[in-house]
């Protein structure tokens, strides 16, 4: 696959999406991995002077362990529900505890009320029953259904969605049948934004958590501006980051309205394809 269209100025800000665009795929979610080429030839863009982010669909539990092989200036969680300007002092605990840090620039969450969250669930499973739908607040899944079908290591509780506790929460996930998506989405309430990731896994969000909206906080946080930043992308929910950043930069495996908007292409995640983005830059 050729690299398309690159030009000789590097970006001061890479942000790349995770699952289908930086990991390789596998048979089981768990086993996506990054390589180590991958690693390095990040490690060597930001000894070169360029900040790097992960944008990620993925909950701390599972996107964790990717920001600590990598040198993070910004992880991007839950399609931007919740956001990390200082890496190097977060762990798993800070991350999910739901308490804001004494630091009020470490972190930024973008979610609603759990009881709204629990109005929403009720409304729907009254006008759809039997719908497979949950609640994610501080990393744990409060579900109507087994989430080991999907994952294997996240953790979950069964709810009636009259016992979630009081909180922040960061979306709500619905698992619909085919035949079910038109008459699910006429029933979505209008403070709920739509996200579809992997076109399986429906998420109800603040309209303001989105990865779009996480890039433009990246940037002002980052005294970086937009025209000097670079988006790597492969799913739906990628495509308003990528329009937004300098160049929008699409895995050759992207779905293909991913494909149709990007500035430039590169070589599927399977290939290391952002890797050998960032090596062209770098000469």
């Amino acid at each position: 696959m050729i690299l398309d269209a690159i030009t000789p100025k590097q970006p001061r800000l890479l942000v790349a999406d995770l699952d289908g665009t930086l990991l390789h795929d596998a048979k089981v979610f768990e086993d996506r991995f990054i390589t180590q080429r991958s690693i390095d030839t990040i490690n060597r863009a930001h000894d070169a002077g360029m900040q790097f982010a992960i944008a990620t669909a993925r909950p701390v539990s599972t996107g964790l362990q990717f920001a600590e092989k990598l040198p993070v200036d910004a992880v991007i969680y839950l399609n931007g529900a919740l956001i990390d300007f200082d890496p190097a002092h977060s762990d798993f605990d800070l991350l999910t505890s739901g308490a804001t840090p004494a630091d009020e620039n470490h972190l930024i969450k973008i979610g609603f009320s759990s009881r709204r969250a629990c109005e929403v669930c009720l409304f729907l499973l009254d006008r759809m029953p039997g719908l497979k739908l949950g609640i994610v607040m501080n990393d744990v899944r409060y579900t109507n259904f087994d989430v080991r079908v999907y994952w294997k290591t996240q953790a979950f509780q069964y709810t009636n969605f009259h016992d979630v506790p009081e909180g922040v929460a960061d979306k709500i996930t619905i698992f619909p049948e085919p035949e079910q998506w038109n008459e699910l989405r006429a029933l979505i309430p209008p403070d709920f934004d739509i996200s579809i990731s992997e076109g399986v896994m429906w998420m109800l969000m603040n309209p303001q958590a989105n990865k779009e909206h996480a890039l433009h906080l990246l940037c002002e946080r980052l005294d970086v501006p937009l025209e000097q930043t670079a988006a790597f992308g492969d799913d739906l929910i990628d495509i308003n980051m990528m329009s937004e950043s300098g160049r929008g930069v699409a895995v050759a495996n992207a779905n293909p309205k991913v494909l149709s908007i990007a500035d430039e292409i590169c070589p599927s995640n399977n290939e290391d394809g952002v890797a050998q983005w960032i090596e062209a830059q770098l000469g």
